[in-house]
């Protein structure tokens, strides 16, 4: 754990002072470096917590709920005989909804994510099509069966679902609805993976939140899961340095924001798009995220905007780490914002379908964006924290 007490390079600086703490006509109080950066540090991470956390992940738990009603209404107009494309757009659409916003909070896959497995969880990819087809034959034979017994999390969460809910054209260039023919035996497992996504994304919104921060209906679904954590990461983080919370001071919590901002800018350029860019084998040729929906390159440009908001902040006017960081180091703030803006860019501008353009100079250029230049100039302000 790095030092909680600023260097001198702070002392003296006029516009710091100004910048981060209230005048005051007491002269024989001196300027506390540390204190000062507490109090901004503090401001920036109920800010994060309240605007950037928790709206993030209630709405990713609200599309999560919606979309297991509308896979359930799936199976029940599909064995009425009255199900139709329409119905299969909706799903995809909400699909996508959640999707998003799970992707936009990559930048905090620590805390509950982490401790309770959900990342891997909702989002191992590529599915596991020979433990889908296994199950789906012990569903057929009305053998005991269970999601992650029968195929681990290669069966299960977004993708799993995209793959029930999308399909490419048979030149693969497009993604359509997928067609209405869907079995008996896959009708139960879409519906089995859709609960079970929003149970998980539930969880992590409760985690964050509290039991207490979420409705009532979601309160009964942690209840009938059996996913009730009791916990509040969000508490501990904005409560830092007081009883029951794990953060001794701000600046940690700081920290951890900012690794887990470098964590996903790493795994975005070295890992989402940099396997499958070398692709040395099939296994990483196919190793891409959304491939049935093409939804790729808009879920890399989402987690480096997960980035945007936990360093800018996501509210106009909030106090952010990037309010720190501009009155130390100026310069550096300023990298920091143009780099994250243009790995955007740069990540946008590799054409969908990524599993054709994945090995192309545009990838390259993404990877390096986000994997390289975005990951190291974050570097360089988790270092500045520590100062």
């Amino acid at each position: 754990m790095k030092s909680t007490v600023i260097k001198s390079f702070l002392a003296g600086t006029a516009c710091v002072a100004t910048l981060l703490c209230s005048c005051s006509d007491d002269t024989t109080n001196e300027f506390n470096p540390y204190e000062q950066q507490e109090s901004v540090l503090r401001d920036a991470v109920v800010a994060y917590i309240d605007h950037t956390v928790l709206p993030t992940y209630a709405d990713m738990a609200d599309a999560a709920v919606e979309l297991a009603d509308l896979c359930n209404a799936i199976m029940e107009k599909s064995l009425e005989g009255t199900l139709t494309t329409a119905d299969v757009v909706s799903a995809g659409e909400v699909w996508k909804q959640s999707r998003k916003s799970w992707e936009l909070s990559e930048a905090f896959l620590f805390g509950p994510a982490a401790n309770h497995n959900i990342d891997p969880h909702i989002d191992s990819w590529p599915l596991d099509k020979a433990a889908m087809d296994d199950l789906l034959a012990d569903i057929r034979a009305h053998k005991n069966w269970n999601l992650i017994n029968n195929g681990g999390y290669g069966l299960i969460g977004f993708h799993s679902l995209e793959y029930m809910l999308f399909e490419l054209t048979v030149d693969e260039n497009e993604s359509q609805p997928h067609s209405l023919n869907y079995t008996e035996e896959e009708l139960l497992y879409m519906v089995a993976v859709a609960e079970d996504l929003r149970d998980q994304c539930v969880c992590l919104e409760a985690c964050w939140a509290g039991t207490d921060g979420v409705s009532e209906r979601k309160q009964q679904i942690l209840a009938d899961a059996e996913l009730d954590y009791n916990e509040n990461y969000g508490w501990e983080m904005k409560h830092s340095g007081e009883p029951g919370s794990h953060f001794r001071t701000y600046q940690e919590a700081a920290e951890e924001i900012i690794q887990g901002c470098i964590d996903i800018a790493d795994e975005v350029g070295n890992t989402k798009i940099g396997r499958p860019h070398y692709a040395a084998d099939d296994e990483d040729k196919n190793y891409i995220e959304s491939p049935y929906s093409l939804n790729s390159i808009e879920d890399f440009a989402d987690n480096i905007r997960s980035i945007r908001n936990s360093y800018c902040g996501s509210r106009t006017g909030d106090t952010s780490i990037s309010t720190y960081v501009a009155s130390v180091d100026a310069d550096l703030d300023t990298r920091v914002r143009t780099i994250i803006d243009n790995t955007i860019r740069t990540i946008e501008a590799v054409p969908e379908p990524f599993t054709k353009t994945a090995s192309g100079r545009e990838a390259a250029e993404a990877m390096t964006a986000a994997g390289v230049t975005l990951a190291d100039v974050l570097a360089e302000v988790y270092n500045l924290l520590g100062k």
